[in-house]
């Protein structure tokens, strides 16, 4: 007759070895948080180091970009807004087409390579950023004071070229479109002979 009431069993205590291995896993895995701490820290950090020039860039040569260079460009600010807009597009592809080859467990060499050449796409990307931000106005209008009026500031390139942002975007959207249309043509054509 098997009662209910009776003690289980108790198991055995782990040997040393298993003992000391699970003290060694406790401590990667510590590690492992410490590591993940310094990688957000570095992220923010790296973070604050794009956003912060990007700032004082927009407040010392976003108004001449808009004030000076695009009337100046060949066929106006419109036109100049639709390069900015075109870039963006390119921008992207210039630095992703490298960085998709990167294969660190490969060649470290290699990647490091790649990860270079996607360097002039971020610093392309970085540039036509702060000149679209440039544009910006601020969100509530009791922040349109005098200075948000003046040439090249947002307020004035709005009132001088109302459809700044569309002209922009039907550039980016078209050179994308070009841009798919002859990576899609390059794909068939190096499937063709596979096939």
């Amino acid at each position: 007759m098997s009662g209910g009431s009776a003690k289980p069993k108790r198991g055995k205590a782990a040997p040393a070895s298993l003992q000391y291995e699970h003290g060694r896993r406790a401590e990667a895995r510590r590690k492992k948080r410490e590591f993940a701490c310094l990688g957000a820290m570095v992220i923010m950090l790296s973070a604050l180091a794009l956003i912060l020039p990007m700032a004082l860039a927009d407040e010392t040569w976003g108004d001449k970009v808009w004030g000076d260079l695009a009337p100046a460009w060949p066929g106006g600010a419109y036109a100049f807004a639709g390069t900015v807009g075109a870039l963006v597009p390119v921008s992207l592809a210039a630095l992703i087409a490298p960085l998709s080859r990167m294969n660190w467990k490969k060649s470290k060499v290699r990647s490091a390579a790649w990860a270079a050449a996607g360097v002039p796409g971020f610093a392309l990307g970085w540039v036509v950023t702060v000149t679209i931000f440039a544009t910006f106005r601020p969100k509530h209008t009791r922040d349109w004071d005098a200075d948000c009026y003046s040439e090249g500031k947002a307020c004035w390139v709005h009132v001088h070229y109302p459809w700044l942002w569309a002209v922009g975007l039907l550039g980016t959207l078209v050179t994308a479109a070009l841009m798919i249309a002859v990576a899609a043509r390059l794909a068939n054509r190096t499937e063709a002979p596979a096939t």
